[in-house]
């Protein structure tokens, strides 16, 4: 198969059945090689025309506290105030700068995630 950047759906579904043909061979193989070189093309494709925005800060804060089990009282820890951890959920008030960097650097929220409007 010549492999070219995918340019509509057809030459997608066409790329995408090759690469399921090939997904298993090994690496440094002419099929591991083309297999390498199908993901990107792929993903090119993908990112173009099935992009996934980013969730909003409150989304992302909740899909994490969850992910990690920590409770309200631990999440007031990590941002600073406990008192203001239910308005913040509640989109009642708006992270500080202070709360993004504590929130990235101790939960590895993407900060493309928390400086989103909101």
């Amino acid at each position: 198969m010549e492999i070219e950047i995918i340019k509509n759906k057809k030459q997608y579904e066409q790329t995408l059945q090759r690469f399921e043909e090939v997904f298993f061979a090994k690496a440094n193989t002419k099929e591991g090689k083309e297999a390498q070189l199908l993901a990107l093309v792929i993903k090119d494709y993908e990112d173009k025309h099935y992009a996934i925005d980013a969730p909003d800060p409150v989304e992302a804060i909740l899909y994490r506290m969850e992910q990690m089990q920590l409770s309200k009282k631990e999440l007031g820890e990590i941002l600073g105030y406990t008192s203001r951890v239910s308005d913040i959920l509640n989109r009642k008030r708006k992270l500080t700068i202070e709360m993004i960097r504590n929130l990235h650097e101790k939960l590895n929220i993407p900060l493309k995630s928390l400086v989103q409007a909101y």
